[in-house]
């Protein structure tokens, strides 16, 4: 490198980055992978960081909101006459077909008419850097490729299998291994005809078993990234000192078969401790009615508490002042919602599997191994009952999860890491 590439490289890594952000969709309320677009977005301008976003308009209402000041800054993708045809006819499948098929062709049409616009504001607002934050699968193909400027991905997530204790069994057992690899054969074919992962500047990947699923022959830097972060301003922590008298769980999720709701319930009821602990389900979901069904088969009427969906600052709330979160689930890729608990000096109880034990040890949590469903079942009470009766513990643990947040896991935090990966890939930019 000649003295004058090294003065480009010094110039282009001290001036600050201009960045767009292309996504799916970015929405606080829909939560998980939707959110991390509008983080990004909203954290980059108040440090004042030129930055334009690229997103569908199905949250149009809720991002007016949320940006009023840099609503001028944001691009809406609407749906034409092809996606609503896609829809209508989405509607009569089942949700899986239509996912992988008709859905599919109606994301391509809009992935295609992102990348469009996207090309149009990077020529005129000499943008220098696109960021393409989700989705965070890491076998989703990206059409953000030969934009003009380097392409950051991810971080990602994903390549997740069940426990050898959960996986589907019987006839589907067979059918379901079939699926998985044909799945990703696909994915390996469709990454070589779309390539932007192969071309992509820096691929962030939250995990090995997520990077090992990425497009072989990606020439981009690889960056070991965790995909989510907490805003430190909505999961605020109280007291840590537990309330000997309050001896009160919490979930927090989608009500769906993987999460394993029912786990967390049979862990109550089998629990010794007197009928004074008690569990609130906030979330909502097609398990709903069977997890109902079962807290009145076992006569725990009065100590389940279905709550529904529940907007952050109230479920931030509850987590505070629960003795833990309990995360029955058995295929977790990220589980944000251990995190927020953790955020607010609030303990999690989860399984040994996927996300969760990316985050949790045993300074700060407690995890279950997935060994069996009745392993599961009395690890949960087991742990229960330990949090339920001993308070200098629980709260031990406590202070440990908030610290463990404030040091990894702050959104600023991540923002000051993800503003290093831009600066660095813009110098390299400058000197090609």
């Amino acid at each position: 490198m000649d003295k004058a590439d090294t003065r480009n490289v010094e110039s282009s890594t001290q001036r600050a980055p201009r960045v767009l952000i292309v996504c799916e969709h970015a929405s606080f309320r829909f939560g998980g992978e939707a959110s991390l677009p509008l983080h990004y977005f909203t954290r980059l301008r108040r440090r004042g960081i030129e930055t334009w976003m690229v997103t569908h308009e199905r949250t149009r209402d809720e991002i007016a909101h949320a940006c009023a000041t840099d609503l001028d800054r944001i691009v809406f993708v609407k749906d034409n006459a092809f996606n609503r045809l896609c829809w209508r006819l989405e509607s009569r499948l089942p949700s899986m077909v239509s996912h992988f098929t008709i859905g599919y062709a109606s994301r391509l049409a809009t992935q295609l008419e992102a990348r469009r616009i996207a090309r149009d504001i990077i020529r005129r607002h000499k943008v220098t850097i696109l960021h393409q934050p989700i989705p965070v699968s890491p076998r989703e193909p990206s059409f953000l490729y030969d934009m003009g400027c380097p392409v950051v991905i991810g971080p990602m997530n994903g390549n997740m299998t069940y426990p050898e204790a959960f996986q589907p069994s019987g006839a589907f057992s067979g059918m379901n291994a079939v699926k998985i690899n044909l799945a990703r054969a696909a994915a390996q074919i469709a990454h070589r005809v779309v390539p932007g992962k192969l071309r992509g500047a820096a691929l962030l990947h939250a995990n090995e078993r997520t990077r090992a699923a990425l497009p072989q022959g990606s020439k981009g830097e690889m960056v070991a990234m965790h995909e989510n972060a907490v805003d430190l301003a909505v999961w605020q922590c109280g007291d840590i000192a537990s309330d000997a008298g309050k001896r009160h769980f919490v979930f927090m999720g989608r009500l769906i078969g993987l999460k394993n709701v029912d786990i967390a319930i049979l862990a109550l009821a089998r629990m010794k401790s007197g009928d004074d602990v008690t569990l609130e389900i906030i979330g909502s979901g097609p398990e709903e009615d069977a997890c109902k069904a079962l807290v009145a088969d076992l006569g725990l009427g009065e100590r389940v508490i279905f709550s529904g969906w529940l907007p952050q600052a109230q479920c931030a709330d509850r987590v505070r002042g629960a003795r833990a979160l309990l995360l029955p689930s058995v295929r977790e890729c990220g589980g944000a919602v251990v995190l927020e608990a953790m955020a607010c000096g609030t303990p999690a109880v989860a399984t040994r599997w996927g996300g969760p034990s990316d985050y949790i040890d045993e300074t700060c949590g407690i995890l279950v191994e997935p060994t069996s469903r009745e392993a599961m079942i009395a690890g949960f009470a087991a742990a229960m009952e330990r949090l339920a009766n001993d308070a200098q513990y629980r709260d031990t643990l406590a202070r440990s999860a908030r610290q463990r947040i404030v040091d990894h896991f702050d959104w600023d935090k991540r923002i000051d890491s993800m503003m290093l990966v831009y600066q660095r890939h813009q110098a390299t930019a400058a000197v090609h």
